[in-house]
């Protein structure tokens, strides 16, 4: 088993490279971003936590299913931050 971390669907970058857009601009579509990340990985793993729960591992699926939910909490944050730099 590998200990390679890799979503395979995007590649981290340099956020600073955009220097024509000011902070706040920055800060939402970084905040943007990361909701979006948060959203893809809680599905990912509230698929997992059914496949694990389909294959009699169900203490492990609850716990996946678990992290699914804190992710979620996390972009509430990240929501919040986002009214925040509106207001």
């Amino acid at each position: 088993m590998s200990n390679t971390h890799d979503h395979g669907h995007h590649h981290h970058h340099n956020h600073d490279a955009q220097s024509s857009l000011s902070f706040d601009e920055k800060m939402v579509k970084l905040l943007e971003h990361w909701i979006k990340h948060n959203d893809d990985h809680a599905e990912t793993y509230k698929d997992w936590s059914k496949k694990a729960k389909d294959n009699n591992l169900e203490q492990a699926g609850a716990m996946i299913q678990e992290a699914a939910e804190m992710t979620l909490q996390i972009n509430e944050k990240f929501k919040e931050a986002l009214k925040n730099l509106a207001a």
